[in-house]
């Protein structure tokens, strides 16, 4: 496996906000984005922290919305 970065949660929204996301709302820490495509609504939820987790980016970010680490580091 290729090395995963460390980002920001700001630095995640950022390059997800490239490929149509938006932010729809935040509670406490966690910042909730959504894109519309043809088939459905896609929603994510990003922990606005300094460092976002290596499983959650991997599991909870990117598996979900069928997007490669390669394809991410791209939106970087």
């Amino acid at each position: 496996m290729s090395n995963i970065p460390q980002l920001s949660g700001k630095e995640v929204i950022k390059a997800l906000s490239k490929i149509g996301f938006e932010e729809v709302r935040q509670k406490g820490s966690h910042i909730r984005l959504a894109r519309t495509t043809n088939k459905s609504k896609e929603l994510l939820t990003i922990p606005n922290h300094k460092i976002i987790r290596k499983g959650t980016l991997l599991n909870g970010i990117l598996k979900p919305i069928n997007l490669s680490l390669e394809e991410f580091k791209k939106l970087l």
